[in-house]
């Protein structure tokens, strides 16, 4: 059975990533992208589903007075989990180098005091636990070495002799006080030999001070700076490093409600996701750093504007076939574990908006567009003009009826006032009154079927009496100001309807809104944007308070998943989340403002 979903730390290389239990064991890693098939799956089914296990035999046992505690080496992704037993102390330090584009990682155990047994299971599982590779041992300089093979998949682990052990590998080492051991293992395709061995010691020096350099161009403000600086480099470590895009989680299939069908695949990324990424990293001091985003912006969405979709691959692949995989049984039984993600054929009229407002805040940041930026915008507002008036499925991908989301209009509105701005203040061409005229004409229509008067709050959808948490986004997307009655008139509704044991619901899932089962647990961005609201409107105590219990949620090195259990006092959904922690960082940002003007 996995752990709790915060139990895990993520290690990363910018090109995908490995979620470390505390209990040692490595339950999650696609080789070699995020989106690649998973190499360990216990994550979403048991240890035979592919685990590594690497941690003191009094751990496993069940021997008594066995603790341990873990974080990150500084502004980096090398995870230090510090175990201690009743004969010694040790360290297990976690990483995957950074910059060479082989796909390692790297587990030192370093003997801190006394004597430790230590004990390595190591179950490789390609294809989501479906393939069974075929393992040999091989002579390597003098070293330890196994290979495992299946298909195209090829893997060699250096270290303490294993041996096996019913469909298992397991090695038992000691380590004494100042004694190191390393175990390496790489991931390679199966027709080519296995890459040499790492010189360790060299590249978590090098990963370090490359994580490091990283962080240190981050802009953060002294309240907050040490969960932004976390969230910012989850951001970092999200992104490939080749293409520039970033995923949206490093997982697949972890459930909003334990238990439930609400389990999709999140290794892919969002153009909304990108977008605010985006806006994020230029507000916060990486303006070289953000080019590699709006470039992978820019590649996914060139050509026809009508097939511009809402996610796509990390490389900008546009098919991502949703699919279930039999072979792995779920967290904790939640099933069907999901591959791929149908929302990929959806319309949603947001997104126009999302892109528009980023490379708006590009192009604020260095005072110029570059390359085809704006030919590419001024082929999306074509396709804007054209296809305004249509439903869409909406920010939540609802699997439903297409409605007219009150957010999705808003943020139509939202891609003609960027269009209109590009013009008036930065002198690029383009039809401007008839931008001005279309985004008055979406205004009006707002105003008239997404807003309702006797209760004077904005609507989820045309003709609804509910609300949805999108709306708080208005004031983000600059159509109404935070202290306008109308938005705190909305304010005040959703937090009737959707304040749920003090965090926000998406909307009402019971509604029936979305085509889906009801029950999920709140999404928790949701109520970073709550605390945003309250800082832009005067509500300081209850941002800083809202703020403060969010940033509790936070597991032991800092992560966040999509969601939060608060009965059962767990992160839920897919870990690390991008939108949560993005979020976070623009919550922290309004309490900074609106602390410095009060």
């Amino acid at each position: 059975m996995p752990l709790r979903v915060e139990d895990y730390a993520l290690i990363g290389d910018c090109h995908t990533g490995a979620l470390v239990g505390s209990d040692g064991s490595i339950d999650w890693l696609c080789l070699p992208r995020f989106d690649s098939a998973s190499t360990f799956g216990a994550l979403l089914g048991t240890e035979d589903h592919g685990r590594w296990l690497v941690a003191p035999a009094a751990s496993t046992d069940g021997t008594p007075g066995v603790s341990n505690s873990r974080s990150y080496v500084d502004d980096t992704f090398t995870l230090v989990t510090r175990w201690v037993t009743p004969t010694g102390t040790v360290d297990v330090i976690d990483l995957m180098p950074h910059g060479d584009r082989r796909a390692d990682v790297i587990r030192r155990v370093v003997g801190v005091s006394g004597t430790v047994d230590m004990v390595q299971d190591l179950r490789i599982r390609f294809d989501y636990g479906a393939a069974m590779p075929w393992l040999r041992q091989v002579p390597d300089a003098g070293g330890n070495a196994v290979i495992a093979v299946a298909g195209p998949d090829a893997i060699v682990v250096r270290g303490p002799e294993l041996r096996a052990a019913d469909h298992t590998h397991v090695s038992e080492f000691t380590v004494a006080a100042g004694e190191t051991v390393d175990i390496v293992l790489t991931w390679y395709p199966a027709h080519r030999r296995a890459p040499r061995a790492l010189n360790v010691s060299s590249r978590i020096r090098d990963t370090e001070k490359w994580w490091t350099h990283w962080a240190s161009a981050a802009a953060a403000a002294p309240q907050y700076a040490s969960a932004v600086r976390r969230s910012l480099l989850v951001l970092r470590a999200l992104s490939h490093e080749d293409t520039g895009g970033i995923v949206a989680a490093a997982t697949t299939s972890l459930p909003e409600e334990f238990g439930g069908t609400r389990n999709w695949d999140y290794r892919y990324v969002w153009l909304r996701d990108a977008s605010l990424t985006l806006h994020v990293l230029l507000d916060h001091g990486f303006d070289s750093e953000a080019d590699p985003w709006r470039g992978w912006l820019l590649r996914a969405i060139a050509g026809d504007p009508g097939d511009v979709q809402i996610m796509y691959g990390l490389s900008g692949e546009r098919r991502l076939i949703e699919y279930e995989v039999p072979s792995l049984p779920g967290y904790d039984g939640a099933s069907p574990v999901r591959i791929g993600n149908g929302a990929f054929t959806q319309y949603q009229g947001d997104v126009f908006g999302e892109v528009m407002l980023a490379l708006e805040r590009a192009r604020q940041a260095n005072g110029e567009e570059k390359d085809f930026s704006w030919p590419v915008q001024r082929a999306i507002m074509s396709f804007v003009e054209e296809n305004w008036q249509r439903p869409d499925n909406g920010i939540w991908e609802i699997r439903g009826p297409q409605r007219h989301f009150t957010h999705s209009r808003v943020m139509l509105w939202a891609a003609f006032d960027c269009a209109v701005r590009a013009v008036r203040d930065f002198g690029l061409d383009g039809p401007v009154e008839r931008w001005e005229r279309m985004r008055d004409e979406v205004r009006d229509e707002i105003e008239t079927q997404g807003f309702d008067t006797e209760r004077n709050t904005y609507t989820q959808y045309y003709g609804s009496t509910a609300v949805d948490a999108s709306l708080l986004q208005l004031v983000q997307a600059g159509y109404i100001e935070a202290t306008d009655p109308r938005m705190l008139g909305t304010v005040a509704a959703i937090e009737n309807e959707l304040l749920e044991n003090g965090l926000l619901l998406r909307y009402r899932s019971e509604s029936g809104v979305d085509g889906l089962p009801a029950g999920e647990n709140p999404f928790l961005a949701c109520s970073f944007w709550l605390v945003e609201q309250y800082a832009l409107s005067g509500r300081l105590p209850d941002a800083t308070e809202l703020m403060d219990r969010l940033v509790g949620y936070c597991n032991d090195v800092g992560l966040l998943s999509e969601e939060y259990d608060v009965l059962g006092n767990r992160q839920a959904g897919n870990t690390p989340q991008a939108f949560s922690h993005l979020s976070l960082v623009r919550a922290a940002d309004a309490i900074a403002k609106a602390t410095a003007a009060s």
